[in-house]
């Protein structure tokens, strides 16, 4: 016989199934608006959108939100937790300020872009203690000079002991703070193409595979420096498009270059300065080529140069002066010219006289 079952009280096995779809719908959520949706990824691409949406898929693995205007990112940009998410792309959002706890519910975030921004701000306490980071990508993200070192800050305490890749290319920061890299110690790959370096100092950079130094400022590199790079062997560097200085200050980088295959573009490296040998390949350099003016020349060639822009200066004085006064000038001039003809005349006339004998009688006879 089968047991009762009150009519009115549903099933145990049926509100089990109600409550396991109620579940697996709140966990799954639909694709945000403005959004499109498609196996683990999600893209918000140029919507005009000017926060991080909030429902977003709990299976989300790539989430793509670019091109947006999203001024700033928070604790509250992502309110739950999406532990299944890996790759964050936010670049082209204009963005400024990344605060406090803003990746905390993302767990497992492995790759971060956050290139083509405005940072001003980048909070230390941006991520969870243990948090799983390996590439991160600022390129063209420090549009401002004077918040460079406030935002490079965020490396020498943030917690990114996982991270093995850095893009830091397309940024203005001319030189590196020092020891800024010391807390990541995984980094593997730096890139700091067209940052506009014009100097790398002892001791700033890790212990790296590939260095990526192409299209800076730099005319030379200290003799530390290199040391330091051939300290460690497995390391690549890449230094085409600098503006490389010929003279006898850059004899160590020639033997370094001839001497050494961890430059993997060193056949491409030419000179920029001087004049004469501007183009030739580094390698093709010769020690009698690189010459230096002489403590004596350069304060002599000093001396010509000032001496030039003084006599200029009073030159262009001068010609001021006569141009003011131009009408005086020319009046001074007429006058001048009236005298002279005077005293001309007068020459003439006694001239006249002294060659005639009867006109000098006659003058002398005049005279008595």
């Amino acid at each position: 016989m089968r047991p009762y079952q009150d009519p009115g009280r549903p099933h145990k096995s049926g509100m089990t199934s109600l409550l396991l779809l109620l579940m697996l719908a709140l966990s799954c959520r639909c694709c945000p608006d403005k959004c499109m949706c498609s196996l683990g990824t999600v893209k918000c691409q140029n919507q005009d959108l000017d926060a991080i949406p909030h429902s977003l898929p709990a299976t989300t693995k790539s989430l793509f939100i670019t091109g947006n205007n999203i001024f700033q990112i928070s604790k509250a940009s992502f309110p739950t937790r999406l532990e299944n998410l890996t790759d964050l792309y936010l670049s082209g959002n204009g963005m400024e300020h990344v605060d406090e706890g803003a990746f905390k519910n993302l767990p497992n975030l492995a790759l971060l872009d956050l290139s083509n921004n405005r940072m001003k701000n980048f909070s230390d306490q941006a991520f969870p203690d243990d948090n799983k980071l390996k590439f991160l990508n600022l390129s063209s993200s420090f549009h401002s000079h004077s918040f460079t070192d406030t935002v490079l800050d965020f490396f020498l305490h943030a917690k990114l002991l996982q991270l093995t890749s850095l893009d830091l290319s397309n940024n203005n920061l001319i030189v590196l703070p020092d020891n800024i890299f010391t807390g990541l110690s995984s980094l593997g790959t730096l890139n700091l193409r067209n940052s506009s370096l014009i100097t790398i100092q002892n001791g700033t950079l890790p212990l790296l595979h590939d260095l990526d130094l192409r299209d800076n400022d730099l005319k030379d590199l200290p003799p530390t420096m290199m040391t330091e790079f051939s300290l460690n062997p497995s390391l690549h560097i890449q230094l085409v498009g600098n503006p490389w200085r010929c003279n006898c200050f850059i004899d160590d980088l020639l033997v370094w270059l001839k001497n050494s295959t961890q430059v993997t573009d060193s056949h491409n490296l030419t000179c920029a300065d001087p004049e004469a040998m501007k183009h030739q390949p580094l390698l093709q350099v010769q020690p009698s080529q690189l010459k230096c003016l002489s403590d004596m020349e350069g304060v002599l060639e000093t001396s010509y140069v000032f001496l030039g822009l003084v006599l200029a200066l009073i030159g262009v004085i001068f010609l001021l002066v006569l141009y003011l006064n131009r009408k005086g000038i020319k009046r001074w001039m007429y006058n001048i010219r009236d005298a002279c003809r005077d005293h001309l005349e007068g020459y003439h006339y006694r001239y006249e006289i002294n060659s005639d004998p009867r006109l000098a009688n006659l003058s002398i006879n005049s005279d008595v």
